[in-house]
């Protein structure tokens, strides 16, 4: 798992470094994430040690969200003079992403639903 878990944070480091040495004004670590969502398209999908290493980091995914708090109790004095923009855009892009989420699902599953009605009337 170690070897996995190294492979996720080679993807991060090479967003970073891609990053940088273009002079992208864009998160290394997004880039990272998208070169490796590349990576798994061309070899067709993760390996079963990648997905169990993944899977591991999601089920602690929750203990990042410590330092966040912190933040929320330090700036405080800022949340309370912005808090209603902050809120407000919090709504918005998680209802954003819930949308084109729910879109994406939808359509791949209209996808699914059609390419295999194809295949059982190529196959009569």
């Amino acid at each position: 798992m170690l070897g996995q878990l190294l492979v996720i944070m080679g993807f991060q480091l090479a967003g970073e470094a891609l990053v940088a040495g273009l002079a992208l004004n864009f998160p290394g670590p997004l880039c990272g994430l998208l070169l490796l969502l590349l990576y798994l398209g061309l070899r067709g999908g993760p390996s079963p040690d990648l997905d169990r290493a993944a899977s591991s980091l999601v089920d602690h995914l929750g203990l990042l969200f410590v330092p966040a708090g912190t933040a929320i109790v330090g700036f405080s004095a800022l949340l309370l003079s912005d808090g209603m923009a902050i809120a407000g855009a919090l709504l918005l892009s998680t209802g954003l992403a819930i949308l084109v989420s729910g879109l994406l699902g939808a359509r791949r599953a209209r996808h699914r639903r059609s390419g295999a009605g194809e295949a059982r009337s190529h196959a009569a």
